[in-house]
């Protein structure tokens, strides 16, 4: 079996300290294979954006490890180098300069990478043509939509040709069909050429676009599974709804909405259905507790 692309171990990362201090990750383990596309779900303040930063080596951990293509990023020792050739990443506001055209936002991250003024616009317009904006090449940022904007920061994100796109909430601030095409986009990159795509999210739908689903809470990963179907997914969603559990407690008052019959064959179906968060959950270790350290 290859290395994965990222091996995260026990990692924790604890703001502050005393009784005031914030354990905003808490003994996460995860690896992640070349040319997956997942999402990292959760609540605001479980943890996904905190571990997304981790693997961008915007920030360091209080503990435990992150290995990215091989490298341990406690120990790089030109972080600026690894984030420009490894690392592309997409936010939920684009940070495009508004001074510059679309053209040459994207390129931003070749300068100082060793490529001439005529070779970095060059690639900067195929790009433009990858994500559908040739024709916006000379547009500011205030010339453009939301959607297209989102386009750019991606086209921006590819300029080095990275192994892994990082994209944290990134239809966010989209409406709901510039989303979309944002994830379709971002799906037709990662069967195109293969890139690997980590997406934070807290919206189911941007989830179930992708092909595995990673679910934290409280800085730990409580849930891991790849999504085969989104129709599961969905049933999924209702499992862990307040009419799921009320489904699946036989101890509970039959359900005004259905019968007895039909609550017990809806209590089948999520129970297989649920079988899997159960089964990953039994096999995590309590809170607080930890693996030896090598």
């Amino acid at each position: 079996m290859s290395e994965p692309l990222i091996r995260i171990v026990n990692l924790s990362k604890v703001y502050g300290a005393g009784e005031t201090a914030v354990h905003a990750l808490d003994g996460v383990s995860l690896e992640v294979a070349r040319g997956e596309l997942l999402a990292i779900m959760g609540p605001s303040g479980c943890g996904k954006s905190t571990l997304l930063n981790m693997i961008g080596a915007l920030d360091q951990p209080s503990a435990g490890e992150v290995w990215v293509a091989g490298e341990n990023l406690a120990q790089l020792k030109d972080v600026d180098h690894f984030r420009a050739r490894t690392v592309g990443f997409v936010f939920q506001l684009h940070n495009l300069l508004p001074t510059l055209t679309a053209l040459e936002n994207v390129e931003v991250p070749m300068q100082g990478q060793g490529m001439g003024s005529q070779a970095r616009r060059t690639r900067a317009m195929q790009l433009l043509e990858v994500v559908g904006l040739a024709g916006r090449a000379g547009h500011l940022p205030s010339q453009l939509s939301g959607g297209q904007r989102q386009r750019i920061a991606i086209a921006r994100a590819l300029a080095n040709d990275p192994l892994l796109i990082l994209a944290d909430e990134p239809t966010g601030a989209l409406d709901s069909q510039s989303g979309e095409e944002l994830l379709a986009l971002l799906n037709d990159l990662n069967q195109s050429r293969g890139t690997t795509i980590v997406v934070v999210t807290h919206d189911r739908r941007v989830a179930q676009a992708t092909r595995r689903i990673v679910r934290m809470r409280d800085g730990r990963v409580v849930e891991d599974h790849r999504l085969v179907d989104p129709l599961e997914e969905d049933l999924r969603t209702l499992a862990r709804s307040q009419l799921g559990q009320a489904i699946l407690d036989e101890e509970d008052r039959p359900l005004a909405q259905m019968t007895p019959e039909e609550e017990a064959v809806l209590r089948r179906i999520l129970l297989r259905v649920d079988g899997v968060q159960q089964d990953y959950q039994e096999h995590q270790p309590p809170t607080g507790q930890r693996e030896p350290q090598p």
